[in-house]
């Protein structure tokens, strides 16, 4: 189900925050997995994909539609391979909203993928999360390499178990 169609209760404040802001493209849907969610994301390029998936978690836990882009967050993450990239870039913004500012996105977007390296730079639009601005959506616990996959056939594509 995707998060515009989750019945969120928004009040009238949040309603107008949201109505200041375009939505965004969204590329990604969730699908259904045992007592998880797997988020499927897609992109004309790997890096969108990779952005999409972050948005897509993201948009699990609220309405990134009423989040206002006031600060700017950057995210680095390594890995050794392009799955544990994935893994440790969404495992990065999953630390800045849940241990370390409570930052919530309401865009990400990846600067650079260096594939010989694995290594990622990404920076994120948003501000901190507040109950009383944006609703609650189901908390992620964390990020799994359970099924994950990234498919770059004709348009790249993710698919990500979330832990909630």
């Amino acid at each position: 189900m995707a998060a515009e169609d989750r019945d969120y209760n928004l009040t009238e404040e949040q309603k107008a925050v949201k109505a200041k802001y375009p939505p965004l493209c969204k590329k990604y849907e969730y699908l259904d997995h045992t007592a998880d969610v797997q988020l499927h994301a897609w992109g004309d390029t790997l890096e969108e994909a990779f952005e999409q998936c972050a948005m897509a978690m993201f948009g699990y836990m609220t309405d990134t539609g009423t989040v206002e882009p006031v600060d700017t967050v950057e995210v680095e993450a390594e890995g050794h391979d392009l799955l544990s990239l994935l893994f440790h870039f969404l495992d990065e913004w999953l630390y800045k909203f849940s241990a370390d500012e409570f930052f919530i996105p309401r865009e990400v977007k990846v600067l650079h993928i260096d594939r010989m390296q694995f290594k990622i730079r990404s920076i994120g639009w948003g501000e901190e999360f507040s109950l009383d601005k944006h609703p609650q959506g189901t908390e992620v616990k964390a990020i799994t390499y359970s099924a994950m996959q990234i498919c770059e056939d004709e348009k790249p594509e993710v698919f990500v178990i979330i832990d909630i």
